[in-house]
């Protein structure tokens, strides 16, 4: 069985992973790294209490096969942009480099559609730039999740997210398989767990149609 190490276990995408992780038989130890306990216990649970810049320190606990990042902030809840900068590209590129100099093979990430290094919005362009950094670190496996719209029911209050969503769920239909199709946080998360079970190829990009095919 393989050891998991998972980033942004207490997020919306990331608590579904950790549930996902934690029921796989593939998995016999979930590390994860939060900058507050969640009260979780299991078996095959340990917590780490960390962050960016803590990380260093916490090296030789962050041992594992397959590297799960789904770590992002927003504009609402981080206003300045270097610090956006900071958890949406140094931390998962980071956290990715760090595991892959303790002998991890995959690394499995969330990003988002439409990433690029050299957009002029900012969003895309942090996405593009991280999506760039980690592929540079030269995993075995690589596997890049790019939802559009993520939908689901969240704890933390989002009124606009929430108005959006509640339009997105009645033209979600018309995108078929779109790239740009709304999907349910939990399945982004189920899809994540088989995807690193059958990892084949070196670089792998998953948008709403690669996910489906996963679940």
């Amino acid at each position: 069985m393989k050891k998991a190490l998972l980033f942004g276990a207490t997020g919306f995408v990331g608590s579904y992973l950790l549930d996902a992780l934690l029921n796989s038989p593939d998995y016999d130890q979930i590390t994860i790294v939060v900058r507050k306990d969640p009260g979780i216990t299991h078996v095959k649970l340990q917590t780490l209490i960390g962050n960016l810049d803590t990380l260093p320190s916490l090296k030789e606990k962050l041992v594992a096969d397959d590297v799960f990042i789904a770590l992002g902030t927003t504009k609402k809840n981080t206003p300045d942009p270097k610090e956006y900068y900071r958890i949406d590209h140094d931390y998962p590129v980071t956290a990715a480099r760090i595991a892959k100099e303790n002998g991890a093979t995959s690394v499995l990430v969330v990003s988002a559609v439409g990433p690029d290094a050299n957009s002029g919005v900012f969003y895309i362009r942090t996405k593009g730039e991280m999506e760039r950094d980690i592929l540079a670190l030269d995993y075995a496996h690589t596997h890049l999740f790019r939802p559009s719209m993520i939908m689901g029911h969240r704890k933390e209050k989002r009124p606009m997210e929430k108005v959006f969503i509640g339009l997105f769920s009645v033209i979600n239909p018309l995108f078929f398989n779109s790239k740009y199709r709304g999907i349910e946080g939990k399945e982004i998360a189920y899809a994540m767990v088989n995807a690193a079970g059958n990892s084949t190829e070196k670089v792998k990009v998953y948008h709403w149609k690669e996910m489906q095919a996963l679940l």
